[in-house]
């Protein structure tokens, strides 16, 4: 009993918000009282809001009212804390804003322990009693705390909905049964609900297959980022180790010209030295003969003068001055000349193949799936630079604008031979490889062109139409004329329809087996699109199909 007293004493003196004894008790305007920290708590909470209300009655406050402690309530409350009086437990703590209250509790209500889906009430542990001790009341269905449970009542005729609609798939009343639903297919609610949890089992079964499928799947992304991390560190140790290696061979070419160029400098230096000192010893030996004449010239004695004039005149032949004459001082132009040609070629190889690693850099091909690209400014991310190789091109083919532009002429152009060559078609294959996902174009004027893919071992020698693009199964081309299109693979033809154009675009994605020719004007137009197996290098091919026709790589916008 003392224990009642005690608890009922404990929940009039204690804070609706901490759920303890009073601490400074304040009283606000409406009457309530909480612990003076704690209401403070609560209005700065509110600050942005521009208002401050009562926690339990919600009345507001146009301005914060001024707190002040309530002496009559702390002296209670203390009286309280010396007869070891405490808060409620917390099996028996009031119900605050976010808890279900008890619907039988009058006064400040205790929280709801459970829900009575026949009552359609929510009790407390104390009123939920009798749920346990009457017979009739033992059958309810009891469930956790909710506050929907209104939403199990009828609204139209306030009665409790415990039958399920499958015509209108929603729960009614008994009185909708005679009404509105009449005729209708309906079944006990329980028994939907039955049928509704075999469709949930089945909806968990998928939902935890695909929460295995996805798990599964994070795991590959994880080991494919292991992969890439791990490949892309032997991959940078790799280019550093090649290209390290290039500059040391480069180096090593560099000390190999300049100990030549320092042999050959001592060599010829040496050689001058030693002519160049015959050459002061033949002066000092003229020089003493010139003295000796000049003596000679004033003698006075006749016979002395024709005796030795004859041994003094004679000169011995010189075999040096004439191989010496003046000429501009230029020594070891040639090979500056041949270094600085070394350096172009090497600048051109690293120019023409950086494309080729950059692209092969940047498609990495990850488990993840890679859309085709939509707008030409999406297919201009993947645009490889390509030119024209002339070991390739058929003789009547005239290479122009840095081997990007390619013009049928009437007669043979010199060039030397190749076995890369092609000797009968009019062809002509890019110099650079198509590694990764990449995309060009082609411009083209005149009778007519096809625009083709074809494998590097494509055959270059012979008349017979299986070595023309398109016309064998190493090759993939679009025949382009003024007024219609073809595709042609392995000699098979394919009329294509699709907006007539001067350009043509082509995209590659090598490891997704596709190829898709496009026709380029103002909008990008699909007019064929292949799906195989790549199984060996590719490059890009050109056929000039009259006397003035041209095609041109291009990267510039259509205008």
């Amino acid at each position: 009993m003392a224990q009642e007293r005690n608890r009922l004493d404990s929940g009039k003196f204690s804070c609706s918000i901490c759920l303890d004894l009073l601490k400074v008790p304040v009283t606000i305007p409406c009457g309530h009282s909480y612990c003076m920290n704690c209401v403070k708590t609560h209005w700065d909470e509110e600050v942005r809001k521009g208002i401050h209300s009562c926690p339990k009655c919600r009345q507001t406050f146009t301005q914060r009212p001024v707190l002040m402690k309530n002496i009559m309530l702390a002296e209670l409350v203390e009286e309280l804390k010396k007869a070891g009086v405490q808060a409620a437990p917390a099996d028996h703590c009031y119900a605050g804003p976010e808890d279900v209250a008890c619907d039988v509790c009058t006064g400040r209500k205790l929280k709801a322990i459970k829900s009575c889906l026949v009552c359609l009430v929510s009790y407390c542990e104390k009123h939920l009693q009798p749920h346990y001790d009457v017979a009739r009341l033992k059958k309810h269905k009891l469930v956790d705390p909710s506050e929907k449970l209104q939403e199990n009542v009828c609204s139209r005729h306030d009665e409790v909905m415990k039958i399920f609609c499958r015509t209108d798939q929603q729960s009614i009343c008994y009185l909708c049964l005679m009404d509105e639903h009449k005729g209708h297919e309906t079944v006990p609610a329980e028994a939907e609900r039955t049928e509704k949890q075999k469709e949930l089992e089945g909806s968990r079964q998928q939902i935890q297959q695909r929460i295995q499928d996805r798990e599964h799947d994070v795991k590959l992304l994880q080991q494919e980022v292991e992969a890439i991390d791990g490949f892309t560190d032997k991959a940078v140790e790799d280019s550093e180790r090649i290209f390290s290696e290039l500059i040391r061979l480069i180096q090593k070419r560099s000390s190999d010209v300049k100990q030549q160029l320092r042999s050959q400098q001592q060599a010829e230096v040496s050689r001058v030295r030693e002519l160049q000192g015959k050459l002061k010893q033949e002066i000092s030996e003229l020089k003493r003969k010139d003295t000796e004449l000049e003596q000679l010239s004033h003698t006075e004695d006749h016979s002395q003068f024709l005796h030795s004039y004859p041994s003094l005149s004679a000169l011995s032949e010189s075999t040096h001055s004439s191989s010496i004459k003046a000429r501009p001082l230029r020594y070891f132009e040639d090979v500056t000349a041949a270094v600085s040609e070394t350096r172009d070629k090497l600048q051109d190889i690293l120019r023409e193949q950086w494309t080729n690693v950059s692209l092969a850099v940047s498609d990495v091909d990850v488990l993840l799936p890679k859309p085709e690209p939509k707008t030409r400014a999406d297919f201009l991310r993947y645009l490889q630079e390509l030119t024209m190789d002339p070991n390739t091109a058929h003789t009547f083919l005239y290479l122009s604008d840095r081997n990007r532009k390619t013009t049928l002429m009437t007669q043979q152009q010199p060039y030397p031979f190749h076995p890369d060559r092609f000797t009968y078609y009019i062809q002509v294959l890019s110099r650079e490889s198509l590694t990764g996902r990449c995309y060009w174009e082609v411009e083209w004027k005149g009778g007519g062109v096809e625009v083709a893919v074809a494998y590097k071992n494509i055959s270059r020698e012979g008349k017979s139409t299986e070595w023309a693009f398109g016309h064998n199964d190493k090759s993939w081309a679009i025949c382009c004329f003024t007024n219609k299109w073809k595709f042609w693979y392995n000699n098979v033809k394919t009329p294509l329809s699709g907006p007539l154009s001067s350009r043509v675009g082509v995209y590659l994605d090598p490891r997704a087996g596709v190829l898709s020719f496009y026709s380029v004007s103002d909008t990008m137009t699909l007019l064929h699109r292949v799906q195989t197996t790549f199984t060996q290098p590719l490059h890009a091919g050109v056929w000039l199909l009259g006397y003035g026709a041209t095609a041109e790589l291009k990267v510039k916008q259509c205008h």
